[in-house]
């Protein structure tokens, strides 16, 4: 049966892994993701999966790919500078084509930063983030009962695509609490006929690799993937809308700074604006061409991207709205958080230039 909670978006976030047929954790703590590790470790006497504390992010990615590789179900979870040691081994996962799940609970930075929330790993999640022509599926959650919604999801997509899936999320969304609808636990049962699970009775020996010395062999493998990623592209958008139908201003925004930006919809719709809000829940794949949809309309006068940081999201928006619209931008940086108050400001005063 399914059960409500009042839960932080941390432990909620682990509380979804286990209930989705988790079967092993590997990761190391940094703040502001550390209550994942720490709920599993809480919870592991309870249910029968692997959790390790590994010496480094670069060993968990690692553990990662063995064990995903092998066909379990597998997660980590990290903060900002610790997604950044993970990149080549991400990278092998992608080539490799194992499904797996990672989160990365932003924190402000460049560098060690601070500890506060940030959206400032956009490029690094959507871009590809380690070396060669690869993407991850990426989810962007905007409440703890969607960091429930998406781990279950992510999982879901790893497994259909055979590619490794994320969590965009934040150190506020991880830190806060609010009420969430836990689903029933579910028993997975993997079909993995491509995982190495050794020599069996009539069985051939599977290889997962992501080394090609021959460069026909590597540019057939990458022709493979972008197959993939095109197929990715054209079944798994998915978006919100709030209040566009009508609206001359388009605010577009993603995770966090998605529900600050809707109040602000709210406050410029009492203030006689007619604007509305786009989210992109996956950040990639991009939705673009509904971006462009909306562009096309003769009442929309332009579209201001709204995020916490100095303008990542922004060049995406600009591809999708190409040029037939203006397009501008605010953002906080830092471990900055917006008010409402101040992206409405933003929108009046761009509405008046």
């Amino acid at each position: 049966m399914s059960e409500i909670k009042l839960m932080k978006g941390n432990e909620a976030l682990a509380e979804a892994a286990i209930r989705a047929g988790l079967q092993g954790y590997f990761g190391y703590p940094i703040t502001p993701q550390s209550e994942v590790m720490e709920y599993l470790a809480l919870e592991e006497p309870k249910h029968n999966y692997v959790l390790l504390q590994a010496e480094s992010e670069v060993a968990a990615v690692n553990m990662m790919y063995g064990a995903g590789g092998a066909g379990a179900r597998v997660m980590t979870t990290t903060s900002s500078p610790g997604f950044s040691l993970m990149q080549e081994g991400i990278s092998y996962i992608a080539c490799a084509q194992i499904p797996c799940l990672f989160a990365n609970i932003v924190r402000g930075g460049p560098g060690l930063g601070t500890i506060q929330s940030s959206q400032s790993d956009y490029f690094q999640a959507t871009k590809g983030g380690g070396h060669g022509d690869y993407h991850l599926i990426v989810l962007a959650p905007n409440s703890v009962q969607e960091m429930v919604d998406h781990v279950y999801l992510g999982f879901k997509l790893a497994d259909k695509y055979r590619s490794p899936a994320m969590l965009l999320s934040d150190g506020a969304i991880g830190q806060m609490m609010e009420k969430v609808q836990l689903p029933s636990p579910i028993e997975y049962k993997p079909d993995k006929p491509w995982a190495t699970v050794g020599k069996k009775s009539g069985q051939e020996r599977n290889y997962l690799t992501s080394l090609y010395i021959q460069p026909e062999e590597m540019e057939e493998k990458n022709i493979e993937l972008q197959a993939k990623f095109k197929k990715i592209e054209e079944n798994e958008v998915r978006f919100e809308e709030y209040k566009t139908n009508d609206a001359e201003i388009i605010i577009v925004s993603f995770g966090l700074s998605s529900r600050i930006s809707k109040k602000s919809v709210d406050m410029a719709r009492e203030a006689g604006l007619k604007v509305g809000l786009f989210r992109p829940i996956t950040v990639w794949p991009f939705p673009a061409n509904k971006i462009a949809d909306i562009a096309a309309r003769k009442q929309v006068k332009f579209f201001i991207s709204v995020e916490m940081n100095a303008g990542q999201m922004l060049e995406d928006v600009k591809l999708a709205v190409n040029g037939k619209k203006p397009v501008y931008f605010y953002g906080r940086m830092g471990g900055i958080i917006p008010t409402p108050k101040e992206i409405l400001t933003a929108v009046q005063e761009r509405s008046r230039s």
